[in-house]
Protein backbone atom coordinates (compact mmCIF):
# COMPACT_ATOMS: atom_id res chain seq x y z
CA UNK A 1 0.00 0.00 0.00
CA UNK A 2 1.70 3.63 -1.00
CA UNK A 3 1.12 6.42 1.61
CA UNK A 4 1.91 9.53 0.07
CA UNK A 5 3.61 12.46 1.80
CA UNK A 6 3.35 16.04 0.33
CA UNK A 7 4.94 15.20 -2.98
CA UNK A 8 2.33 15.46 -5.14
CA UNK A 9 2.02 11.92 -7.31
CA UNK A 10 0.23 9.30 -7.29
CA UNK A 11 1.30 5.44 -8.28
CA UNK A 12 -0.05 3.85 -11.27
CA UNK A 13 -3.77 2.65 -11.40
CA UNK A 14 -2.90 -0.95 -12.16
CA UNK A 15 -1.28 -1.03 -8.57
CA UNK A 16 -4.70 -0.78 -6.78
CA UNK A 17 -5.62 -3.61 -4.40
CA UNK A 18 -8.62 -5.40 -5.99
CA UNK A 19 -10.89 -2.91 -4.01
CA UNK A 20 -9.86 -0.37 -6.23
CA UNK A 21 -7.76 1.17 -3.56
CA UNK A 22 -4.18 3.24 -4.87
CA UNK A 23 -2.97 5.22 -2.06
CA UNK A 24 -3.77 6.33 1.43
CA UNK A 25 -2.96 9.84 2.39
CA UNK A 26 -2.11 13.27 1.12
CA UNK A 27 -4.26 16.07 1.18
CA UNK A 28 -7.72 17.42 -0.45
CA UNK A 29 -5.98 20.36 -2.43
CA UNK A 30 -6.70 21.79 -5.44
CA UNK A 31 -3.66 20.10 -7.14
CA UNK A 32 -4.09 16.86 -5.89
CA UNK A 33 -7.67 16.75 -6.67
CA UNK A 34 -6.90 17.60 -10.05
CA UNK A 35 -4.14 15.45 -10.30
CA UNK A 36 -6.50 12.08 -8.91
CA UNK A 37 -9.05 13.39 -11.38
CA UNK A 38 -7.22 13.62 -14.82
CA UNK A 39 -5.28 10.16 -13.38
CA UNK A 40 -8.46 8.21 -12.72
CA UNK A 41 -8.95 8.12 -9.08
CA UNK A 42 -10.80 9.92 -6.66
CA UNK A 43 -11.22 10.26 -3.00
CA UNK A 44 -14.15 8.02 -1.00
CA UNK A 45 -13.31 7.77 2.87
CA UNK A 46 -15.63 8.38 5.69
CA UNK A 47 -14.90 11.35 8.64
CA UNK A 48 -12.04 10.43 11.06
CA UNK A 49 -10.11 8.44 8.42
CA UNK A 50 -7.22 9.34 6.39
CA UNK A 51 -7.52 10.19 2.99
CA UNK A 52 -8.27 6.72 0.55
CA UNK A 53 -7.74 7.24 -2.63
CA UNK A 54 -9.66 4.70 -5.21
CA UNK A 55 -9.66 3.88 -9.06
CA UNK A 56 -11.96 0.81 -9.13
CA UNK A 57 -12.34 -1.77 -12.21
CA UNK A 58 -14.66 -2.32 -13.43
CA UNK A 59 -15.73 1.29 -14.27
CA UNK A 60 -19.08 2.72 -14.16
CA UNK A 61 -19.60 5.10 -17.09
CA UNK A 62 -22.13 6.79 -19.21
CA UNK A 63 -21.56 7.75 -22.94
CA UNK A 64 -23.91 10.68 -23.28
CA UNK A 65 -25.42 9.28 -26.41
CA UNK A 66 -26.52 6.21 -24.88
CA UNK A 67 -28.60 7.90 -22.19
CA UNK A 68 -31.81 6.05 -21.99
CA UNK A 69 -35.33 7.68 -21.01
CA UNK A 70 -38.11 5.77 -20.41
CA UNK A 71 -41.49 6.50 -21.16
CA UNK A 72 -42.77 6.85 -18.01
CA UNK A 73 -39.80 9.39 -17.37
CA UNK A 74 -40.71 11.09 -20.39
CA UNK A 75 -44.05 11.65 -19.73
CA UNK A 76 -42.53 13.33 -16.18
CA UNK A 77 -40.44 15.63 -18.20
CA UNK A 78 -43.27 16.17 -20.80
CA UNK A 79 -45.24 17.59 -17.78
CA UNK A 80 -42.70 20.60 -17.12
CA UNK A 81 -42.99 20.58 -12.78
CA UNK A 82 -39.51 21.15 -12.66
CA UNK A 83 -36.93 23.33 -13.80
CA UNK A 84 -33.35 22.68 -14.11
CA UNK A 85 -30.03 25.09 -13.43
CA UNK A 86 -26.79 24.89 -13.94
CA UNK A 87 -24.15 25.79 -11.27
CA UNK A 88 -26.52 28.00 -9.70
CA UNK A 89 -26.17 26.57 -5.86
CA UNK A 90 -23.30 24.38 -5.88
CA UNK A 91 -23.02 25.32 -1.97
CA UNK A 92 -26.49 23.82 -1.59
CA UNK A 93 -26.25 21.30 -3.72
CA UNK A 94 -22.84 19.93 -1.95
CA UNK A 95 -24.22 20.07 1.24
CA UNK A 96 -27.71 18.05 0.32
CA UNK A 97 -25.82 15.05 -0.76
CA UNK A 98 -23.82 15.40 2.08
CA UNK A 99 -27.02 15.57 4.83
CA UNK A 100 -29.53 13.73 2.66
CA UNK A 101 -30.29 10.21 4.54
CA UNK A 102 -29.36 6.89 1.72
CA UNK A 103 -31.45 4.20 2.66
CA UNK A 104 -28.56 1.88 1.33
CA UNK A 105 -25.76 3.80 3.76
CA UNK A 106 -25.41 4.14 7.27
CA UNK A 107 -23.78 7.77 7.11
CA UNK A 108 -22.52 10.42 4.81
CA UNK A 109 -19.04 10.04 3.15
CA UNK A 110 -18.50 13.56 2.51
CA UNK A 111 -16.59 14.88 4.77
CA UNK A 112 -16.14 18.57 6.13
CA UNK A 113 -12.79 18.65 4.42
CA UNK A 114 -14.47 17.68 0.89
CA UNK A 115 -16.93 19.58 1.15
CA UNK A 116 -14.80 22.92 1.41
CA UNK A 117 -12.24 21.32 -1.03
CA UNK A 118 -15.13 21.02 -3.54
CA UNK A 119 -16.40 24.54 -2.92
CA UNK A 120 -13.34 25.70 -3.57
CA UNK A 121 -12.48 23.64 -6.87
CA UNK A 122 -16.04 24.79 -8.00
CA UNK A 123 -15.06 28.79 -6.79
CA UNK A 124 -12.12 27.97 -9.61
CA UNK A 125 -14.64 26.71 -12.16
CA UNK A 126 -13.65 23.08 -11.95
CA UNK A 127 -16.44 21.86 -10.08
CA UNK A 128 -20.22 21.94 -11.18
CA UNK A 129 -23.22 21.16 -10.40
CA UNK A 130 -27.05 20.47 -11.74
CA UNK A 131 -29.96 22.05 -9.65
CA UNK A 132 -33.29 20.76 -10.27
CA UNK A 133 -36.32 23.12 -8.92
CA UNK A 134 -40.06 22.83 -8.05
CA UNK A 135 -42.17 25.78 -7.26
CA UNK A 136 -39.27 27.54 -6.45
CA UNK A 137 -37.53 24.76 -3.93
CA UNK A 138 -34.31 22.70 -4.86
CA UNK A 139 -35.73 19.23 -4.66
CA UNK A 140 -32.74 17.27 -6.34
CA UNK A 141 -29.63 17.81 -7.95
CA UNK A 142 -25.72 16.61 -8.06
CA UNK A 143 -22.06 17.88 -8.48
CA UNK A 144 -18.75 16.55 -10.01
CA UNK A 145 -15.43 17.83 -12.10
CA UNK A 146 -15.75 18.95 -15.07
CA UNK A 147 -12.29 17.69 -16.95
CA UNK A 148 -13.68 19.32 -20.72
CA UNK A 149 -13.77 16.15 -22.25
CA UNK A 150 -15.58 13.91 -19.29
CA UNK A 151 -17.63 14.37 -16.33
CA UNK A 152 -16.42 13.04 -13.22
CA UNK A 153 -19.70 12.29 -11.33
CA UNK A 154 -19.34 12.82 -7.46
CA UNK A 155 -22.67 12.79 -5.37
CA UNK A 156 -27.11 13.56 -6.35
CA UNK A 157 -29.39 13.76 -4.06
CA UNK A 158 -33.07 13.49 -4.21
CA UNK A 159 -35.64 15.19 -2.33
CA UNK A 160 -38.79 14.39 -4.64
CA UNK A 161 -39.50 10.96 -7.22
CA UNK A 162 -37.20 11.28 -9.73
CA UNK A 163 -34.87 14.63 -9.13
CA UNK A 164 -31.90 13.18 -8.84
CA UNK A 165 -32.37 11.66 -12.59
CA UNK A 166 -34.12 14.67 -14.35
CA UNK A 167 -30.54 16.13 -13.11
CA UNK A 168 -28.47 13.31 -14.51
CA UNK A 169 -31.05 13.44 -17.91
CA UNK A 170 -29.94 16.99 -18.80
CA UNK A 171 -26.46 16.97 -17.68
CA UNK A 172 -26.40 13.76 -20.22
CA UNK A 173 -28.36 15.93 -22.89
CA UNK A 174 -26.04 18.95 -22.30
CA UNK A 175 -22.77 17.04 -22.20
CA UNK A 176 -23.75 15.52 -25.86
CA UNK A 177 -24.09 18.61 -27.47
CA UNK A 178 -20.74 19.62 -26.32
CA UNK A 179 -18.87 16.65 -27.02
CA UNK A 180 -18.04 15.11 -23.82
CA UNK A 181 -16.42 11.57 -24.49
CA UNK A 182 -18.39 9.94 -21.33
CA UNK A 183 -19.56 10.31 -18.03
CA UNK A 184 -17.97 8.84 -15.04
CA UNK A 185 -20.67 7.15 -12.61
CA UNK A 186 -16.93 5.46 -10.38
CA UNK A 187 -19.24 2.35 -9.28
CA UNK A 188 -21.71 0.53 -10.04
CA UNK A 189 -25.36 1.56 -9.07
CA UNK A 190 -28.51 0.44 -10.37
CA UNK A 191 -30.04 3.85 -10.32
CA UNK A 192 -27.91 5.03 -12.87
CA UNK A 193 -27.61 1.24 -14.92
CA UNK A 194 -31.41 2.08 -15.38
CA UNK A 195 -30.32 5.36 -17.20
CA UNK A 196 -27.50 3.71 -19.66
CA UNK A 197 -24.43 3.49 -17.24
CA UNK A 198 -22.43 0.36 -18.02
CA UNK A 199 -19.36 -1.21 -16.81
CA UNK A 200 -16.38 -0.70 -18.46
CA UNK A 201 -12.55 -2.14 -17.70
CA UNK A 202 -10.51 0.06 -15.69
CA UNK A 203 -7.62 0.23 -18.92
CA UNK A 204 -10.81 1.31 -21.16
CA UNK A 205 -11.47 4.34 -19.18
CA UNK A 206 -7.81 5.73 -19.35
CA UNK A 207 -7.68 5.62 -22.82
CA UNK A 208 -10.58 7.57 -23.18
CA UNK A 209 -9.45 9.68 -19.83
CA UNK A 210 -5.34 9.69 -21.39
CA UNK A 211 -7.56 10.79 -25.10
CA UNK A 212 -5.18 7.44 -26.40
Amino acid sequence: MIFLGDKLIFPNVETASKEGIVAIGGDLSTERLLLAYKSGIFPWYNEGEPIIWYSPTPRMVLYPNKLKISKSMEQVLRKGDFKITFNQNFAEVIANCKTIERKDQGGTWITNAMQKSYQKMHNLGIAKSVEVWKEGVLVGGLYGIDLGHIFCGESMFSKTSNASKIAFIFLSKKLEKENYKLIDCQVYNNHLASLGAEEIPRKAFIKVLKHI
